[in-house]
C-alpha cells in the first residue's frame, strides 16, 4: 500500500480548484481510492491509478505525487511476512 496526492495545475472543470485537490492510496492489488479535499468531498474507487488518471488527469494538467516509494512498500511487505 502506498499513499499519494492528486495535484492539479489547471482546473478545467472549474470545480475542484488547483494545487493539492485530493489524497489517495494505492493498495497492493493495484486498486486506488481517492478522497477529495474540497466540496463535495467525494470518495472514488478505481481499479488502478492509471484508471484514475484516465478520468481525472485532464491531459497532464493533473498528476500524482507519491508520498511512499516502491522500496518502502517492499520493506513493509517483507516485515509483514516476517511477522506472520
Amino acid at each position: 500500500m502506498r499513499r499519494f496526492l492528486l495535484v492539479r495545475d489547471e482546473d478545467v472543470s472549474g470545480v475542484s480548484g488547483t494545487g493539492i485537490v485530493a489524497e489517495g492510496v494505492e493498495f497492493s492489488d493495484g486498486t486506488a481510492v481517492l478522497h477529495w479535499l474540497r466540496e463535495p468531498y467525494g470518495l472514488n474507487i478505481f481499479v488502478s491509478v492509471a484508471a484514475l488518471i484516465a478520468v481525472h488527469g485532464h491531459g497532464g494538467r493533473t498528476w500524482i505525487e507519491w508520498l511512499d516509494y516502491p522500496e518502502c512498500v517492499e520493506e513493509l511487505q517483507r516485515a509483514k511476512q516476517c511477522a506472520d
